[in-house]
């Protein structure tokens, strides 16, 4: 007997970057749990920022879905959990619908996902419609739900975007154009919703602009139309945690306006294997908490470099922390601020905690971008890299990420520097990708060189 589950799931997709896909899922997801239905969302792709609203949106936790950096089986899994908890799945994707490798289009195919389009048809007349086709029918078996036109002029605009689709059906509505339902953004990305005093007002505006729409009179029944028969992973395909190798170990994290680039996931496979997790700020504590290992994920520390500096007591106790030998595992922002310094983009120079040789320079176009693996303790994590700065140090590199599918190379990829027991990279590592590879980065080593000066 099939242990499938059938739930109701939209993928939200567009043709491109910027067409405003993330307020409409955000919008979709909050108008449906005001109406009492449970709703999980997921993104589509790396993201930290978008998850953030989407959570907000929903109530829920938000887990990635990307058919390379956390693989088909994990993708495959959590679908099938979370249907077994919801009335509605909503998928944001990533991009424009077919851009990427492994895109959103690749990933609705997968599983059979419908589809539906926000297209910003702001400029648009009748090309709206020509869009609407080729982005349903550019690919054979693609199941698609409909389209909705956003940022629309009123009315009558609407009536002409409506009228130039070839199939009346698919139409599912029109956002008018207002700037208060935009979400904020900064350089790599959206703002952290919990940064934005009136976020859960934005996303009300959001659910109430959408709730004329066909897309939200949909009732329960009808949202069955999208029902999508989901399936467990195979019980060999996913990777296992239940070993539990760091059990009795505590995990600090690091979590605060900072660093605050943390998928829930990750949190998720350090419990599972057994770690006992322990957050603080290292934009308020003296000190680290008790702890066995830590953990600086990513986030801007570019943004609040001054305080990060003056932090002294912190500087020392993660600098005391390594002269145990206790690991710390230290990505992107997280490593930004071990450097000596910091250069913000206007040019000012601000000390950081100096457990790193060197300086990291932001600058206003993006660094590097794009999936990356890496191979550590003999084990391959995957991952991504997402920066907007350089990093001048004297250190050599442990090792190096390399693309999907290529070899590590000494003039490309992201470097791993290792001081003592202290690892940092630029690279975001998804953890569920290995998490016998994540134990050891977290497990305390013997025989670690080096020294913080």
């Amino acid at each position: 007997m099939s242990d499938a589950v059938r739930c109701p799931v939209i993928l939200v997709a567009a043709p491109a970057s910027g067409q405003g896909k993330t307020t409409v899922a955000c919008a979709l997801a909050r108008w449906h749990t005001r109406q009492g239905r449970r709703v999980r969302v997921f993104k589509c792709g790396p993201d930290f920022l978008d998850p953030h609203w989407l959570a907000l949106a929903s109530g829920a936790p938000v887990h990635q879905l990307d058919l390379w950096m956390t693989g088909e089986a994990d993708c495959r899994q959590r679908l099938y959990q979370a249907a077994q908890q919801a009335d509605l799945l909503i998928v944001e994707g990533v991009m424009g619908l077919f851009d990427g490798t492994p895109s959103a289009a690749d990933l609705a195919q997968r599983f059979d996902l419908p589809v539906l389009a926000v297209v910003d048809a702001s400029a648009m007349a009748d090309t709206f419609g020509a869009l609407a086709f080729g982005l349903q029918h550019y690919r054979l078996g693609l199941r698609w739900a409909g389209v909705l036109a956003n940022r629309v002029a009123g009315e009558r605009h609407a009536d002409m975007l409506r009228t130039s689709l070839r199939e009346p059906a698919h139409w599912l509505g029109a956002l008018l154009r207002n700037p208060a339902l935009a979400l904020p953004e900064r350089h790599l990305g959206l703002t952290v919703a919990g940064e934005v005093d009136d976020a859960m007002a934005r996303l009300d505006a959001a659910a109430d602009a959408l709730a004329g729409t066909p897309l939200a009179q949909m009732s329960g029944a009808d949202l069955q139309r999208w029902a999508v028969s989901l399936e467990p992973a195979a019980n060999d395909a996913a990777p296992a945690t239940n070993a539990q190798p760091l059990s009795g170990m505590t995990v600090a994290v690091a979590r605060d306006a900072a660093f605050c680039f943390i998928y829930a996931a990750n949190l998720e496979c350090l419990q599972a294997l057994g770690a006992r997790l322990v957050f603080f700020s290292p934009l308020a504590d003296a000190a680290l908490p008790d702890c066995d290992a830590v953990w600086l994920p990513g986030g801007y520390p570019e943004l609040h470099a001054e305080p990060l500096g003056r932090n002294e007591g912190l500087r020392d106790s993660l600098a005391a922390h390594v002269a145990q030998h206790k690991p710390v595992w230290a990505e992107c922002g997280g490593m930004m601020a071990l450097f000596d310094e910091i250069v913000t983009t206007d040019g000012q120079v601000h000390a950081q905690w100096g457990l790193l040789p060197g300086r990291i320079t932001m600058q206003q176009r993006l660094a590097a971008l794009g999936p990356q693996q890496l191979a550590i303790d003999g084990q391959l994590l995957r991952g991504h890299s997402f920066h907007y700065s350089t990093c001048a140090t004297p250190l050599a590199a442990h090792a190096r990420t390399a693309r999907p599918g290529c070899e590590a190379a000494p003039d490309a990829g992201e470097a791993l520097y290792e001081v003592g027991s202290l690892r940092a990279s630029y690279f975001h590592a998804w953890f569920a990708s290995n998490p016998q590879a994540v134990a050891a980065l977290f497990a305390r080593r013997t025989g670690t060189g080096g020294a913080i000066s």
